[in-house]
């Protein structure tokens, strides 16, 4: 089972997300009080086994370091595909929407650094179908159904 490690958000674009107590996904808007939120990309999830990786090569990375908005132990396990629906927590419900994103021109800091990052191939994207609030521990699961 897969399962959150950490929820992220920042204020500007453009600045590191800060690991917080809780988010609140906002159906079909994304992440409440993010930066990002409204945009094509409306919440992104990134594999805490990946930021693990990278932190044996830069051991300063934590969690929002690659602005994404949920770690989650155990997301590759899931075999995530463009339209798999996922449920987060209680009641959350998001639909992928990108695998992967294209690093910037001049690579983000953390590829200048060392060389790599994990964004542009381990990098999940979705969309918020049913809203929720997202804690540190909450299961994430393959929602078995496409009408939910």
């Amino acid at each position: 089972m897969a399962v959150v490690h950490s929820v992220c958000i920042s204020e500007r674009k453009g600045e590191r997300k800060k690991a917080v107590p809780s988010i609140e996904l906002v159906e079909d808007f994304g992440v409440k009080g993010d930066a990002h939120a409204g945009s094509g990309r409306q919440v992104s999830l990134l594999a805490y086994e990946g930021l693990l990786r990278m932190r044996e090569k830069l051991d300063t990375i934590m969690p929002g370091d690659f602005a994404e908005n949920l770690n989650v132990r155990g997301l590759n396990e899931l075999g995530l595909v463009v339209g798999s629906r996922i449920r987060v927590g209680e009641s959350a419900l998001l639909e992928v929407t990108q695998l992967g994103k294209k690093c910037h021109d001049a690579g983000c800091a953390i590829m200048r650094a060392v060389g790599t990052c994990v964004m542009p191939k381990e990098g999940v994207f979705a969309k918020v179908l049913r809203g929720g609030v997202v804690l540190p521990g909450d299961a994430v699961t393959l929602s078995p159904t496409m009408d939910e």
